[in-house]
Order: C-alpha cells, then structure tokens, then sequence
C-alpha cells in the first residue's frame, strides 16, 4: 500500500479537504476519495523522502546489501521480478525495509519500473543505487547489478568501518586523560590547599598554584564549562554543514597531518570503486561522473569532477581532464589512461580501486602506530605536571621543617 496526501472538494458543503489515505495506486486512492463523497482536486504520493525516519526506522547498510544479495540470486535463479521482491520481502528482518519492499512491490505492479520505484525512497536507495538497477533494467542484467551493488556498499562500509576504529583508539586514551585531570582537579589538589592554608608564611610553587586556580574554576564554574563546550559543538556542527563551513572542513580533510594522506586515499578508493561499478553496468560515462561527484563526499574533488564533466562533453579523455588536478593523486588518471588506450577502463578502475583500499589500510596502521606513543607521551606529561603539582609543596614543607628543626 502507498500513502497519497491529497485536496479534495465536498460538493455539498463547498469546503476544501486536505488529507492522506492509502492505496495501491493513484487511481485507487482517487476511487476511495469518491467513496467518500468528495471531487480530488490534487493527489500526491508520500514519498520515503517525507517519511519521518528515526534511529529505530534507519534501514541499516547490512539490511540493503543482504537486500541486494538474496535479490540478485532468486532473479539468478529465473524467478520473476515481482516473486523475488516477495521472497525477500518476506525473509527480511529489518521492519523499515520490509514496508518499503512492499511499496515497490505496489508501484511494480502498477506497471513502474524497479528502479524508478526505489528512486521515491532515496533515504535507501541512494543515486549510484538507481542509476545501476536502470542501467540492469535496460540491459537485461538486474541480476549482475545487484551484485555489483552489494559488493560496493559492502567496500564502502568496509572503509568507513576501517576509519571509525582508527579513531576508536585516541578517543578513548582522550577521554581516559581528561577524567584523570578531572579527578585530580576536583579531589586531589583542593587538599593540598588545606594542607597548606595552616601554615603561615608558606608558599606555593607556581605550577601548584595555577592547578589549583583551574581546580576553583572547575570546582565553582563546572555549569559554565559545559555550557561553552555544547555552544562549541552546537555552533561547530551547524558551521561544518554550511557551505563555507564544508568547504574548510573537507580541505582540512585532505591536508591535515597525520589524516590527510589518509582521506585522499579514501576519497579516490571511493571514486574507483564508484565509477568502475557503474561502468560495469553500462552507465553512460557523463552520467557515471555526474554521480560519483555526488558520492566522493569532498565538496572539492566534487568540483574537480564537475569540471572534469565538461572537459568530456568537449570531447576531451577522462584521463586528460583530471591530470595534474591536485585534488586526484596521479596513479588515478595514469590507470584510467591505460584503461582508455586498452579498452579496459572497468578493470583498470577496479584495479586503482583495490589498490587505495589497501593502502587505506596501510595508512590506517600507521597512523596508529603513530598515534600510540604521541598519545602515551601526551598522557605522561600530564601526570607528571600534576604529580609534580602535588608533590613539590610537600617536598617543600618537608625541606623548611628540616630547616626549622636544624635551628
């Protein structure tokens, strides 16, 4: 079943009503709206793109590549199109993608085609998803599309996976500095304040004293400390998603030190992988980089590959269009030329793509080698100035008590 908002009149009344109601088609939903005693006006399907999708009704990447997978295979296997939706709309355990399956299902029957069907639900099926499944559709190959999708999603996934874990590291090593700090400041330091404030004419060390000022701060303005972290992240956050706010981000991304290389290599797996599934599926060149503009996530590749649209459309070689762009590494566009020269531009895109991926996984163990004992620095350092902060008043109180005694 879809669900249509529609305008409708009651012809008695003269009023205008605006609702939503369910049914298999748009002429259906118009025969219920008769039934009712009102003249449709406008009837417009809800599409998934105003769906109100929470954490709960987010499809999982797991769920469509298992999706894609079981797809391709009863395809495969001869069944036809509408049975093999079904089946795995049966055999799915993901409940948004169950109801989603479903509303393809509908729309298919009606005559629709697959994949202008998934194209209402972009929340799940994404651009470079359609675009394969139409280019399936036309050329009699649904079923080598979908699996060509499923390995995609699952390289992307693989890479995006490979970051977070890089990451996981640092954080928590962060996070283990800060309570200790916290602690230190909140319980620690205060005593050692006592333990001098009965004594006259004693006196701080420096380091002593500043710790403790910040111990007061964080004692009294805890509130205040929190609320300028959340202003920071709020304010940030909104920032990183503007225009210019992308723009700094994603070139921070590409240059930074130690993540730079990192990204970069990302980024032109990402582009690889990308365009050599489409080109494998018959997706016509302009189109396939049009849409792997869209997915490389970098506003400034991004534009790199717009530019490099047009370079094409005027009759120039890909791999001619992005040489000597510094936004693309150099083995990407001297691949695509071999794969231009030979013929085998699919091969030679999956063959750079395989390559960024395991460098990606080179970069990622070297950052953590890298990052493990920066970090053991770090939190050495730290300890020691506030070691050092608790121990010099003692040695100091020690040191005029053997003065005093000795007098």
């Amino acid at each position: 079943m879809l669900s249509f908002h529609y305008t409708a009149r009651d012809p008695a009344s003269g009023r205008v009503v605006k609702s939503t109601v369910e049914a298999d088609s748009e002429n259906a939903a118009a025969k219920l709206i008769k039934k009712e005693g009102l003249t449709p006006v406008e009837i417009t399907l809800i599409t998934a793109s105003k769906f109100n999708f929470n954490r709960k009704g987010k499809v999982k990447a797991k769920d469509r590549v298992l999706f894609s997978r079981q797809l391709s295979t009863l395809i495969n296997a001869g069944l036809p199109l509408i049975q093999s939706l079904q089946q795995v709309a049966s055999q799915t355990q993901s409940k948004p993608l169950k109801v989603i399956i479903n509303k393809v299902i509908s729309d298919v029957e009606g005559g629709a085609t697959l994949a202008n069907s998934m194209a209402k639900y972009p929340q799940v099926f994404n651009n470079i998803y359609v675009s394969l499944i139409a280019a399936g559709e036309t050329s009699g190959t649904l079923d080598k599309a979908l699996e060509r999708l499923a390995v995609q999603q699952e390289k992307d996934a693989d890479l995006i996976s490979k970051i977070r874990g890089a990451m996981m590291y640092p954080v928590i090593i962060l996070l283990v500095m800060v309570a200790v700090v916290g602690f230190m400041l909140v319980k620690v330091l205060p005593q050692v304040q006592i333990l001098y404030s009965g004594l006259k004419g004693a006196h701080l060390p420096l380091i002593t004293s500043i710790l403790l000022g910040a111990s007061h701060f964080v004692i009294h303005f805890w509130w205040l400390m929190l609320i300028v972290l959340a202003v920071l992240v709020v304010a940030g956050t909104r920032y990183a998603r503007t225009g210019p706010g992308k723009l700094v981000v994603d070139k921070l991304k590409m240059k930074v030190w130690p993540i730079g290389e990192l990204f970069m290599k990302v980024y032109m797996a990402r582009f690889s992988r990308t365009a050599a599934t489409l080109v494998a599926s018959g997706v016509p060149l302009i189109q396939v980089l049009d849409i792997t503009a869209q997915s490389v996530n970098n506003v400034h590749i991004a534009k790199s590959i717009k530019s490099a649209i047009e370079k094409v459309r005027a009759g120039k070689a890909l791999s001619d269009s992005i040489k000597g762009d510094p936004n693309f590494l150099e083995l990407v566009p001297n691949m695509i030329h071999i794969g231009e020269q030979s013929g085998s531009l699919e091969s030679m895109l999956g063959k750079t793509a395989d390559y960024y991926e395991k460098e990606v996984d080179d970069e990622i163990k070297n950052i953590s080698s890298l990052i493990e004992p920066v970090m053991m620095i770090a939190l050495g350092i730290v300890a020691f100035i506030i070691v050092a902060a608790i121990l010099l008043p003692v040695y100091s109180l020690a040191g005029n008590s053997n003065f005093t005694s000795s007098i």
